[in-house]
């Protein structure tokens, strides 16, 4: 049966088509919703809440079900927020109910949608959350949501880092409770470290309802969250920044075009190597200088402050690539996070070790029931499939979209680019049409804002470093004459509605032609390009959009540097209209999707047999904090020591002292373990220079490595319980046996990949070569 199953997914998905859920049973059903809206008029409020509290004893869900939920919840919204659900936002209220992604256009109503189909989750007696891809739109949708959940008699809260413990541990406990992934990911990661019960943040959840679906499925899952402890303050290694800093590229040092790796040169090393003393780097003697000056190689080479990070309040902080924000509570791992520091000049944060680990997928897999929204699902309605099981439900826009996509400029060189972006942005604000630009990073939003200062137009500027004003300064974005320039405008969140925030010039605006949305560059993927165009042209508004590309921008050099010769350009301005550049930005373009795609595999293909181990030493772990475990690994292990603790202690103190012990070295022994799996993975390429399969080796190594874990876990608890000192005080001196936990925690943001093969280095080193002879 078991295979048939199987065959049966495979032939499904060869068949099918992404975005190809059939909407005919929930269209189906909208003209008896319809019906019910009088009958539910004439209830009071409490009369409301009552038919909604009967929900709760309806059963499994049906289209009567279906039926009655988006009825309460249509009048619901129209009560408590003067906004009367559109059909098809109840489409999508029944495709997520029914545990589907829905792809819903920007200012097609997703929030409502997802609102009222975690109120119907929650009737259910299951417990929501509410997934987004940061903070500020977790808080604000929990809070223009709660009138509506408060008339369905749902309760509601949000989770964000400024919430103490106990305000955590009571949001959770709501029956729908929004957060950002990674917050509602750390927690997790806390909770595993718990020594008591009644510490517990989280409850079990029943499902996930994700917002922004695609860039929290898809984009995070990149990016696995880690959580680390200080171990002691950190060594910055200042004469290695400071000997790097002198190195060129090409001469000393070569770089692949992806960015991610940097290695020195026989020149490089040479000159390292005397500088530093005339050691042998490659030597025994050498080891630790060569960590040391390769992660100051990648801070000088590969990591741009005002791109991948700031320096604010004296301290480096992390821009998040795939949201244009700050980071919050994000660090490299040790060694790149000393050399950034370094290379800065700022005093050395504290060393840490990691403590444990979840990726985005592994998360989502705690989740009974998944479902999702976002405005663009089909473009990676396979990866939706493939890492989650999840289908793609395309709902029709409410009102056809009119928005005209303009052809687009491409340029020789991005200086070119930027001359001509400065006089689109000219010409166009002449008119009075207000104009949104999306730019790449930090360092560029500033370089055009600077430029059309220095041309008379005056602007606003929303990236990293000001990311805590966006509700304002996107609200603004509609206002007759506004120029923003903003950095990533995925997640933004906020609807840019024509004539500014109280919509005053909208009609006015909407004769001018409405919003034109200017790109500075192709993304690298072509959903961020489809998501930056989706901001004009909302609810069937007029407007515009343009992308303007070079074929010196990044995406190009990165993944497809070679360029025919001989393209023709217009000598006076270098705008390029022959097809070949088009051809060559839009293969650019796949390339970077798929370069994302194999990282995404490969994070996965890797975690998952540590995901497995996890899962097996936390279903331990669990039975550790809630029963006797403890006590009978150490009494079976230490019985005459064990019987001395009975005689002196009373029966809670040493129920207490044992668990902490195990817990303890389980933990200990579970940071030891991936310590070991990160090792074995930054060499893992090496086996296959052996023509040998890296995942192959890297389960051969990691499986008995994991299973000696539990031998190793009673004779390190033993030997505690041995030397331990018995204290009238505390019960046993564990600090003093070397039972210390970290005083601070903080996350890492870890976003590489280590598993290039040989073939995919060799073609690096092509591409090095060949973007060094075009330079």
């Amino acid at each position: 049966m078991a295979f048939l199953s199987r065959v049966g997914k495979t032939l499904k998905r060869m068949l099918s088509r992404p975005g190809s859920v059939d909407l005919t049973r929930y269209e189906a059903l909208l003209p008896r919703i319809g019906e019910r809206e009088p009958e539910l008029k004439e209830l009071s409020d409490a009369e409301l809440t009552e038919r909604a509290a009967a929900v709760r004893e309806a059963g499994e869900l049906d289209d009567d079900l279906l039926v009655e939920i988006c009825a309460l919840g249509r009048e619901a919204a129209r009560r408590a927020l003067g906004e009367r659900a559109f059909d098809v936002q109840l489409l999508g209220t029944m495709g997520l109910l029914t545990g589907h992604v829905v792809q819903m256009a920007t200012g097609e109503g997703k929030t409502l949608s997802g609102a009222l189909a975690a109120a119907g989750y929650a009737l259910q007696g299951k417990r929501v959350h509410v997934i987004s891809v940061n903070d500020y739109l977790a808080r604000r949708d929990a809070e223009w949501m709660r009138p509506v959940y408060d008339l369905l008699g749902v309760s509601v809260g949000w989770v964000e880092p400024a919430l103490s413990t106990e305000e955590r541990r009571e949001s959770y406990h709501r029956e729908v409770c929004y957060g950002a992934v990674s917050e509602v990911g750390f927690d997790v990661l806390r909770d595993r470290l718990v020594t008591s019960v009644a510490d517990l943040v989280q409850p079990e959840p029943d499902v996930a309802v994700v917002d922004e679906a695609d860039s929290v499925l898809v984009d995070e899952a990149r990016v696995p969250l880690v959580m680390a402890g200080s171990v002691d303050a950190g060594v910055a290694d200042e004469e290695v920044a400071k000997i790097v800093r002198r190195l060129r590229v090409g001469l000393h040092y070569e770089t692949d075009p992806d960015g991610r790796n940097a290695w020195l040169t026989t020149a490089g090393a040479s000159v390292v190597e005397k500088a530093l003393g005339g050691i042998d780097l490659y030597g025994d003697s050498g080891a630790d200088r060569l960590a040391a000056v390769n992660a100051a190689l990648h801070a000088h080479a590969l990591l741009t402050r005002d791109v991948d990070y700031l320096v604010r309040d004296g301290k480096v902080r992390l821009i998040n690539a795939s949201r244009g924000r700050v980071a919050e509570l994000q660090r490299w791992p040790d060694g790149l996070q000393a050399a950034v520091e370094a290379k800065e000049q700022l005093p050395p944060s504290d060393h840490g070790e990691i403590l444990d680990s979840i990726t985005v997928q592994a998360l989502i897999a705690r989740y009974p029931q998944v479902a999702g929204m976002t405005g663009t699902a089909v473009a990676v309605a396979e990866q939706l499939r493939e890492f989650y099981e999840l289908e793609v439900a395309v709902i029709p826009p409410n009102t056809p979209t009119v928005r005209e996509d303009l052809p687009h400029r491409v340029y020789t060189t991005p200086s070119r680019k930027l001359r001509a972006i400065v006089e689109e942005i000219r010409e166009v604000h002449e008119t009075g049409r207000p104009i949104l630009v999306g730019t790449q990073d930090v360092a560029e939003s500033e370089e055009l804002a600077e430029k059309l200062r220095k041309a008379g137009l005056s602007c606003v500027v929303l990236n990293a470093r000001n990311d805590a004003e966006e509700a304002a300064v996107i609200a603004q974005a509609g206002a007759h004459g506004a120029i923003t320039v903003s950095t990533q405008m995925a997640g933004r969140g906020t609807d840019i509605r024509l004539g500014g925030a109280d919509g005053q010039d909208a009609e006015r605006v909407a004769e001018l032609g409405g919003l034109h949305v200017i790109g500075t560059a192709r993304y690298p993927s072509s959903r961020l390009d489809d998501q930056l165009r989706g901001r004009a042209g909302r609810q069937g508004d007029p407007g515009s959009s343009v992308f303007f590309a070079s074929l010196g921008d990044e995406l190009v050099l990165a993944h497809a540097p070679d360029i025919p010769e001989g393209i023709p350009a217009d000598e006076d301005t270098g705008e390029i209209t022959d097809v070949a550049a088009h051809r060559q930005l839009n293969h650019a373009q796949r390339v970077a999707e798929g370069v994302d795609l194999e990282i995404h595999r490969n994070t996965w293909r890797y975690t998952r047999l540590i995901e497995h181990q996890r899962a097996e030493l936390l279903r331990y772990r669990d039975d550790v904090l809630r029963t006797d475990t403890a006590e009978s690994l150490l009494r079976e292990a230490e019985p005459d020591r064990y019987g001395e603790l009975e005689e002196k202690l009373e029966a809670e103190t040493l129920e207490r002292v044992c668990r902490e012990i195990v817990l303890f070295h389980l933990d200990q022994l579970w940071t030891d373990h991936l310590a070991f799996l990160t090792e074995v993975r930054e060499t893992i390429h090496l086996r296959a220079l052996a023509k040998e399969a890296p995942l192959d080796e890297f389960h051969r190594t990691a499986v008995p490595a994991f299973r000696r874990i539990r031998d190793d876990l009673r004779t390190r608890a033993a030997k505690t319980l041995l030397e331990a000192e018995i204290t009238e005080d505390d019960g046993l001196d564990l600090a003093r046996a070397g039972v210390r936990r970290p005083t601070s925690t903080w996350t890492y943001l870890v976003q590489d990949n280590p598993f290039d093969s040989d073939a995919e280095q060799a073609l690096k080193k092509v591409r090095s070569m060949l973007r060094k002879k075009r330079s």
